[in-house]
């Protein structure tokens, strides 16, 4: 919507004249893609020549400096998105910096349990927990990320006005506090079976990995695991009862390739460390510099900050290649002077 507004601007007219404009000069003047002005078009029919034009404050559209670019690319991507929380999140999203957790409504115990600590060990690693806000899975991995201070990221089926299931009405909310709610629905709207399943695509196209932790043979979690394999998002999936007809569906993945977890810890052993991880390596270089004083040997560092000779070695060797240090004889530090 920036840059709408800064086209009106530029060309001094307002939005009222460039709603009249014909499609074809619409689409040279912004440079919008093909579907985007079709959209236009198809809303401009249903509104009439006398709309209103008033864009809510959670709109995106394309164009928009942060529009996700990564929608660009794929088939029959939303003409806008609609947006509450954190926008900086956005940005990991655009990057495919986040990883969606995804399962059954009608879980198991050992399945919301390890949806709940995949959602804590992801947002302890600093990765975006991505989830649909369903009940079940979606609803655990939310609740872990929430309890460890991480950022949850729910891809809505409904616009944002409306909560499904109602009962979800504190969770959303603190999704949106804590974290950032999309939809590619606007407010008013109806809402469609066929919303939920193109909710799923969407939750593919934002993720660096895909989670299955739980699903039967019928479920949306597995049109996501369609969509990974084709975009090659890597999948992995948590083993679950033989006997139990909620996991035949993602235990069925595992015969077609996708990767078994057993523990969160492999996954965030896998990824790394996320994208919001905190640096603890600024903190740590001060208390340093700070025990080193006018010189110090490694016996009396390991004294005064109280860490091991092998943690201690590894920050001296880094803060030496950075110049700030000088190891003198006998191991014994000094700060480099200007």
């Amino acid at each position: 919507m920036a840059d709408l507004r800064r086209f009106c601007r530029d060309q001094a007219i307002g939005p009222d004249q460039l709603w009249a404009w014909p499609i074809e000069r619409l689409g040279k003047a912004l440079g919008w893609p093909a579907r985007c002005l079709r959209a236009v078009d198809r809303y401009r029919c249903e509104q009439g020549i006398e709309p209103n034009l008033d864009v809510p404050a959670c709109a995106l559209l394309p164009g928009d400096p942060a529009w996700p670019s990564c929608l660009d690319g794929v088939d029959s991507s939303p003409s806008g998105l609609y947006v509450e929380g954190d926008r900086l999140l956005l940005r990991r999203l655009n990057a495919r910096e986040a990883i969606a957790v995804v399962g059954t409504r009608s879980a198991s115990d050992h399945g919301l349990a390890m949806a709940e600590d995949l959602g804590r060990a992801l947002a302890e690693a600093g990765w975006p927990v991505l989830s649909g806000l369903a009940e079940g899975i979606d609803a655990a991995a939310h609740h872990g990320c929430l309890i460890s201070n991480g950022s949850p990221i729910a891809i809505l089926g409904t616009p944002l006005d409306r909560v499904y299931p109602a009962h979800h009405r504190s969770l959303q909310q603190q999704v949106a506090e804590q974290g950032l709610l999309v939809s590619t629905t606007r407010s008013g709207s109806r809402v469609y079976p066929g919303h939920f399943a193109t909710r799923n695509r969407w939750l593919v196209t934002f993720a660096k990995a895909l989670v299955v932790v739980e699903c039967p043979q019928r479920s949306g979690a597995l049109i996501s695991a369609r969509w990974a394999s084709r975009m090659h998002c890597p999948v992995w999936v948590v083993p679950g009862d033989a006997r139990r007809w909620s996991c035949r569906g993602s235990n069925a993945l595992l015969r077609d390739r996708a990767t078994a977890l057993i523990h969160s810890e492999d996954l965030v052993r896998c990824l790394g460390d996320g994208p919001l991880k905190p640096d603890d390596s600024h903190g740590m270089n001060q208390q340093l510099m700070g025990a080193i004083g006018a010189g110090a040997s490694v016996d009396q560092l390991v004294l005064r900050l109280q860490c091991s000779p092998a943690e201690l070695a590894s920050e001296l060797l880094a803060l030496e290649c950075k110049g700030e240090l000088l190891c003198e004889s006998g191991l014994h530090w000094r700060k480099r002077r200007p």
